[in-house]
């Protein structure tokens, strides 16, 4: 096996403790491989199926979308104090899958992501979501299993 190189690195982000734990590896390797991050969230649509239809989902969607655009920015300045290039992506629809169509259309090297969102809620976004990736994904997958607390 030659040399792998890693020029893109997508980190699936949702803003938890174990996320910016695999931020930070994503970014650590990109160091060494003088690559770019790819600081991916997804606005989750899975929730709104479920709730009630007098539910205020579009102030629920304005506040994911909020909640993201902090994730991915947050990934950002990270990969600055390291003098990483990333690039932030917000995307939405069903979390794994758009991770992987977003890693696959945009031709990633690796995909790096935690194994747990937080609690509650965002239990969706990470936690079935790194399986689902690693069972899907064409692209490698490298998932960061460490014990973190949000």
């Amino acid at each position: 096996m030659g040399n792998v190189s890693f020029e893109k690195i997508m980190v699936a982000t949702d803003g938890s403790a174990c996320s910016r734990l695999a931020a930070n590896k994503g970014i650590e390797l990109t160091r060494l491989s003088r690559g770019t991050v790819y600081a991916v969230y997804v606005v989750s649509t899975d929730y709104f199926s479920s709730m009630a239809v007098d539910f205020d989902w579009e102030r629920m969607h304005q506040t994911l979308k909020k909640e993201g655009l902090q994730t991915v920015d947050s990934v950002k300045e990270a990969g600055e104090r390291e003098g990483v290039n990333v690039e932030s992506v917000l995307l939405e629809g069903h979390p794994a899958d758009e991770l992987t169509r977003y890693a696959e259309e945009n031709e990633m090297d690796i995909i790096v992501m935690g194994t747990l969102g937080r609690t509650g809620i965002d239990r969706l976004l990470l936690g079935s979501v790194a399986g689902n990736v690693v069972r899907h994904s064409k692209v490698p997958v490298m998932v960061i299993r460490e014990k973190c607390k949000s």
